[in-house]
């Protein structure tokens, strides 16, 4: 990983832990002023956003420690890991939360002094939009599914502040309590299925699951373009973190020398690793039509 990779990953650790302090304040002041529960819940994302960064925070360092004796192939499941335990988070806070829209449904309170909610709403869409913005960025550039995680809860958080900021507004203005309550309920239900994506995403990598079929495609694509190779079988594919892992056997003409076999799979290794960067590739050279001990997991 290059140290400007690095660099970005930590600087968008570092901005979102920050955004998150400034708009907990900042609802928190909202939702005392106001009483919204539209406004409890968009506190309640926000907090669940400075959870989520500091998590992520921790997470993204410990993914960028290099491999060592006891962890030979990295610590890349960090992110994943923390994935896991930024969705249970947010499923468990959207539980809390409709359990605060229940009660204020059973017991309707009025919303006031909605503008200043409204104030602080705005100025909390204007910070959260640039820091969608950087971290989609940052995304694209590193790969890492910890600041993608972190980038869907301030997805969450943007919707959730403008939906709370709308809710409040009309509930204030006609003077319907009960506006305020569904709009909250639909902000927690919100939560929920965003914690659903999140822990999918993050149990795939811990789970091993295989790289998108177009890469597979890809990688089979690369290996029969040369034409010594006769046959290709037992690719398998995984990722954690930034790193993805390749694995396959490729058989060639058995009168070939071994020297000659060598030099075809490293060339074949060589445009893999071009193609995919990130990628560790072992590549396992077999004469055709000999018969070897096969892996009863093995999928081709």
């Amino acid at each position: 990983m290059s140290a400007e990779t690095e660099r970005l990953m930590k600087a968008a650790t570092v901005a979102s832990t920050g955004v998150a302090v400034v708009m907990v304040a900042g609802k928190l002041t909202a939702w005392l002023a106001t009483g919204s529960v539209s406004m409890l819940s968009s506190l309640v994302d926000s907090a669940l956003d400075l959870v989520s960064s500091l998590i992520t925070f921790v997470a993204v360092r410990a993914a960028l420690t290099p491999a060592d004796r006891e962890h030979r192939f990295g610590h890349g499941k960090a992110e994943a890991l923390a994935g896991m335990a930024q969705a249970g988070f947010i499923a468990a806070s959207g539980i809390g939360l409709l359990m605060a829209v229940g009660q204020r449904l059973l017991d309707p309170h009025p919303v006031h002094d909605e503008e200043i909610g409204l104030a602080i709403s705005a100025a909390a869409l204007a910070i959260t939009v640039a820091l969608v913005a950087f971290q989609t960025h940052l995304a694209r550039r590193t790969g890492s599914l910890a600041i993608t995680a972190d980038r869907a809860h301030y997805l969450t958080d943007l919707v959730s502040t403008l939906v709370a900021g709308v809710g409040m507004y009309l509930s204030g203005r006609l003077d319907a309590p009960m506006i305020d309550a569904v709009v909250a309920g639909l902000v927690a239900l919100y939560l929920m299925r965003g914690a659903w994506g999140v822990g999918q995403s993050a149990l795939h990598v811990l789970m091993d699951r295989e790289l998108p079929a177009s890469d597979r495609e890809r990688i089979a694509g690369i290996v029969t373009s040369h034409p010594e190779v006769r046959g290709v079988h037992d690719l398998r594919t995984r990722s954690a973190g930034l790193t993805r892992f390749i694995q396959l056997h490729i058989e060639l003409d058995p009168a070939l020398s071994f020297v000659g076999a060598h030099a075809i799979g490293d060339r074949i290794e060589a445009e893999i690793e071009n193609s995919f960067p990130d990628a560790e590739v072992i590549l396992h050279v077999d004469p055709l039509g000999v018969q070897e001990r096969r892996p009863r997991d093995a999928a081709e």
